[in-house]
């Protein structure tokens, strides 16, 4: 099965995600960057979703972290919004995400989003 983090300071984010991706793969979930690089170097993920406002690391900081990681899984990054920001959604590009989503989303946006990565959720 595959795995997905979410990394989001918002639990209520977190706990949506978790409900609508949870039946088709394992969400692990992260409140910092700092946590979620941890989480990777122990076990790196399929899938990850990366907030773009954490408080304690820039998003494209840690994707760049990210990448650095030694392992046998690279995975797939969306980093998560809550605006249309071109020059944030190039840079996060630029360190390695695919895309982006927009939140507060929904399960047709998040799905949706997941199919365009052509990861089954």
């Amino acid at each position: 099965m595959k795995r997905c983090l979410f990394v989001d300071d918002s639990s209520v984010i977190r706990k949506v995600a978790k409900r609508i991706l949870g039946s088709d793969m394992i969400v692990v979930e992260a409140s910092t960057g700092v946590e979620a690089a941890e989480i990777c170097a122990d076990n790196m993920p399929d899938v990850m979703v990366i907030d773009g406002g954490l408080t304690d690391i820039q998003a494209v900081d840690l994707i760049r972290r990210i990448r650095a990681i030694e392992a046998p899984v690279k995975p797939q990054i969306l980093v998560s919004l809550v605006e249309v920001d071109v020059a944030a959604i190039m840079r996060a590009k630029r360190a390695g995400a695919q895309g982006y989503l927009l939140k507060p989303f929904n399960r047709a946006q998040l799905l949706e989003s997941f199919r365009f990565l052509k990861i089954a959720a």
